[in-house]
């Protein structure tokens, strides 16, 4: 799900047949939901991707890149083979295209998305990605286009697909002098970067770090893998915190073989007056003094990432709450099995 600065917003659902006795004549119909500006009502459109059959399941993700446009990648393929469909009319007609970065873009223009592709030479074999840049997906046309300035933060940065609240666009990866955690902030949609180290709990390579600004402090989850305790998905590592936008940075909380929470759904949610939940595989942890310490706060597991339109949280498959301030939740439902949502 995903959702445009007016509010208006897209969903890909699937609807899927199991067979027991022969799981070939399975399959999954796709189809894609649209939220109109202004409409009480998501309305049901048309899908351009086929049906799975066989138990293949679905696989493919969507963007919202604006107003009535989105663009729908195919999974399960290679991603030089994978196709894409543009839409810049509400769902109501797709145009094909493919994963292919052409050009360079100057900066990040409004409603686009960023993410990375590999910069593979020419020719070149294998599926790992050796050197990974910034790419802009366009919200003119849908197409990728190489970002032509980016962050300095070792061979696989990670970028926020979206843009905070207060229009900053942030890159993880490493110092490129001590292989540390780092970041790096653009507040003119890209065309310049500034840096700047974590005090990450060890030199250990990490996965990646996520940043959200708060209204009085911005917060860097560290992700990476935990020595010591249970194994866990989406292990937290450290959470630091900056009070000068992002310059400066201290280390909050460190995760340890027993502390909790040791894990992160999406994004931190940072409030005011030094307020943090993070939202754990298990359940919901809160802090009132900037992260230093948490409690458990009574509510499940839930996944949070950020939209045009506000903070959207994920708690069941079928059970949203979205906020413009990370305090105030509003709750709907979408596409619930057995009820009217």
């Amino acid at each position: 799900m995903g959702f445009a600065a007016d509010g208006s917003g897209f969903t890909l659902l699937a609807s899927c047949v199991e067979d027991e006795r022969v799981p070939a004549n399975g399959f999954c119909r796709q189809h894609v939901a649209v939220l109109d500006r202004g409409a009480k009502e998501w309305a049901l459109r048309r899908s351009p991707l086929p049906e799975t059959r066989g138990g293949v399941g679905v696989s493919s993700s969507l963007l919202v890149l604006g107003p009535g446009r989105a663009l729908i990648e195919e999974g399960g393929a290679e991603p030089e083979a994978r196709r894409t469909w543009f839409t810049r009319d509400g769902g109501r007609s797709w145009r094909q295209g493919d994963l292919k970065t052409i050009g360079t873009a100057p900066e990040i223009p409004a409603g686009a998305v960023l993410t990375t592709d590999c910069a593979r030479p020419p020719g070149s074999q294998g599926d790992d990605c050796a050197q990974e840049r910034l790419v802009v997906v366009s919200p003119q046309d849908g197409r990728r286009r190489a970002l032509a300035r980016g962050p300095l933060l070792g061979a696989h940065p990670r970028p926020a697909e979206r843009a905070e609240p207060d229009g900053s666009w942030w890159v993880s990866g490493t110092d490129p002098v001590t292989g540390r955690a780092a970041i790096a902030v653009s507040r003119d949609a890209g065309r310049s970067w500034t840096p700047s180290r974590l005090p990450s709990p060890t030199t250990a390579p990490g996965r990646h770090t996520t940043v959200v600004v708060g209204p009085d402090a911005v917060y860097a989850a560290e992700m990476g893998e935990l020595k010591g305790g249970e194994p866990v998905k989406n292990p937290l590592r450290a959470l630091h915190r900056s009070l000068d936008g992002g310059r400066t940075w201290e280390r909050m909380w460190t995760t340890g073989p027993l502390l909790e929470p040791r894990t992160l759904q999406g994004l931190p949610i940072a409030g005011p007056g030094g307020r943090v939940v993070i939202g754990a595989e298990d359940r919901e942890y809160a802090s009132t003094d900037g992260g230093r310490s948490f409690r458990p706060t009574g509510e499940g597991s839930r996944f949070t990432r950020r939209t045009p339109i506000g903070l959207l949280r994920q708690g069941t498959t079928c059970l949203y709450d979205i906020s413009a301030d990370g305090v105030r939740w509003a709750e709907f439902r979408l596409a619930c099995e057995d009820e009217e949502s």
